[in-house]
């Protein structure tokens, strides 16, 4: 019965279904980046014929893909009032044990990220949180990892929570012809996994996360970078021994190795001479090493390909997290032409507390590194539309908030919600509104919203919607509901539970938004086929393509506190593979006592 299923695939079908599949498999073992990736699939079944020209641009106009982009602008307006800070420094407080602290961090996290982007939370956190349990004595590594997960339930919470739950809404929209989900609909399931996430966080999250002995020990290791400087000729340390050049008791730091010449010293002790021209090599902390690069007599080394043409006045100095499509990846700096292409300089790198040796530009860059560049002022904005980074923050940041702003911000947000939740306009009006009064407002400027949005993400949406629509065209999504069916026998629950696996080991490897864009339709025919009702294989979709914890490339945040909390991809592994399968299961067994089959 099964091959006489597979027979009834016509070779539009049977291109379909191998373009997708060749889509996945080149995302998740080549260095092509999936914006990339999708629109050649979508190309390719445009021009074979599968899809006309229509059907194939469709997803451009999405309404869910448009309110994803409105939302950026959203977020973007709330980030530079200041907004998102002053909400976190207020709710975090003094803890004293880390149930307390997990209990603290929740409400501002959860609360934000359940109707923003999570990139943006996080981002905003990270820097927060290391330093916040600094003052509690708490190890970031905790947290950390926590951070990101919480944001992920939050996201489940609301129909704006998260791009994946706009994107289904979106299809939904389209399939059923009406006005869509309710902008609480999903939290009738979203809590209650949230709820369980937390609980398992609680109780096994200490546990199963990474510990180090000292708090001291976390902070050097976590951001231990490693610096490279030249001692100038003029140098006033010139001649003088480490110690008297008030290079020995460095605060978080210590001076690793002399290169000089043709010498190396790795062994520098405190009597050690320095010389004109001497390379120090120097690992240390953040703050440490930004106090030494601003040291006079001090530049990075004549043999790197760092120089900037403008004063160092004018430059200033970013953290930065390597994402895992940035195209330096196994590359040193030097191969990958960092300062042509960004028109910055890498001064110092840190690898999730490993020490690294040898000269900067030698070092092979990998993802979640945290690199300390220096640029002109611009940089930031525009990596904003790339996914080559995540930035943390400003090392000394001296950029101002528009505070007096910031309560019309966190208005027009409130509103915004207000109107789409009672039904008074759209989901899709409300936030084009919303981002149209950050503007007007000046909350944000018009350059600024236009860099806020991640269009690579919005590709990836519109072309993994044509791609889904193929499916349907062709009854290829037919035909794999019908196999689902024969392999669940029938049976509604199980069928649901194969649905929600598979989005979530999808979501895992490739994007969260593609997974959903195309497990839908299979999920819907689904229910069809077993003429139940499709609520509870959309809602878990929802859950499913959000519920990526068990690898820091997964999800975005993962990789985000990757480098930060010194992590390695068996922590992941050890605490994020239970929590996949608790959620996937919470959500199939809850969905159909919600909406009945």
């Amino acid at each position: 019965m099964e091959h006489s299923i597979l027979f009834q695939l016509t070779w539009q079908g049977w291109l379909t279904i191998l373009v997708i599949l060749s889509c996945f498999l080149t995302v998740v073992f080549t260095k092509f980046s999936e914006d990339f990736t999708f629109l050649g699939g979508l190309f390719i079944l445009l021009i074979t014929g599968v899809l006309n020209t229509k059907e194939a641009l469709s997803g451009f106009s999405s309404s869910g893909m448009i309110t994803v982009a409105a939302l950026y602008i959203v977020v973007a307006g709330l980030q530079e009032t200041g907004t998102l800070t002053m909400i976190s420094h207020h709710l975090l407080g003094y803890p004293k044990t880390y149930t307390r602290a997990l209990f603290r961090l929740l409400f501002p996290v959860t609360g934000l990220s359940a109707f923003l982007n999570n990139t943006p939370v996080v981002a905003m956190f990270i820097p927060i949180v290391i330093e916040w349990c600094d003052s509690i004595k708490q190890q970031p590594s905790k947290l950390l990892i926590p951070l990101s997960y919480i944001s992920i339930f939050g996201g489940i919470c609301t129909l704006i929570g998260t791009s994946t739950n706009l994107v289904v809404n979106g299809l939904f929209q389209q399939h059923f012809h009406n006005n869509g989900l309710g902008m609480f609909e999903i939290t009738k399931l979203g809590v209650p996994c949230a709820i369980v996430g937390i609980l398992y966080l609680i109780f096994f999250g200490r546990k199963l996360l990474p510990s180090n002995p000292k708090i001291e020990e976390i902070f050097k290791n976590t951001n231990e970078y490693i610096l490279e400087l030249q001692v100038e000729s003029k140098s006033s340390i010139v001649g003088k021994t480490i110690e008297e050049a008030g290079l020995r008791n460095l605060p978080g730091g210590f001076v690793a190795e002399i290169n000089r010449g043709e010498e190396i010293i790795t062994a520098v002790t405190p009597t050690e001479i320095i010389k004109k021209n001497d390379k120090l090599i120097i690992v240390g902390n953040i703050r440490s090493l930004s106090k030494l690069y601003k040291r006079k007599g001090l530049t990075p080394s004549a043999d790197q390909i760092f120089k900037l043409d403008s004063p160092r006045h004018k430059r200033c100095l970013v953290e930065a997290i390597v994402s895992d499509t940035c195209p330096l990846i196994n590359k040193t700096l030097k191969e990958g032409k960092f300062r042509n292409k960004y028109n910055a300089v890498v001064i110092a790198i840190a690898r999730r507390g490993k020490r690294l040796t040898g000269k900067i530009g030698e070092i092979k860059i990998k993802p979640g590194d945290m690199l300390l560049v220096e640029c002109h002022g611009g940089f930031i904005q525009r990596q904003k539309e790339s996914h080559d980074f995540y930035l943390l923050n400003e090392v000394d940041d001296i950029s101002l908030y528009k505070h007096k702003k910031a309560y019309i911000a966190l208005a027009i947000l409130i509103t915004m919600v207000l109107l789409a939740a009672f039904c008074v306009i759209s989901m899709l009006m409300a936030a084009i509104a919303a981002a149209l009064a950050m503007m007007i407002f000046k909350c944000c400027s018009a350059t600024q919203a236009k860099h806020s949005i991640e269009w690579k993400i919005l590709i990836v949406i519109a072309a993994t919607l044509g791609l889904g629509f193929a499916l349907s065209k062709t009854g290829a999504a037919l035909v794999i509901a019908k196999s689902l069916l024969i392999f669940s026998s029938g049976n509604p629950w199980i069928s649901l539970l194969i649905i929600t696996a598979i989005t979530t080991v999808f979501t895992e490897v490739v994007t969260n938004n593609g997974a959903a864009a195309i497990i839908f339709p299979i999920a819907v025919i689904t229910a069809e086929q077993l003429k139940v009702n499709p609520m509870p294989f959309i809602i878990c979709i929802m859950i499913g393509a959000s519920a990526s914890f068990a690898t820091p490339i997964g999800y975005q945040t993962n990789l985000m506190v990757y480098g930060p909390g010194g992590y390695s991809f068996k922590d992941y592994f050890k605490i994020g593979i239970p929590l996949n399968i608790l959620i996937c299961l919470t959500a199939v067994f809850i969905a159909p006592l919600i909406w009945k089959f």
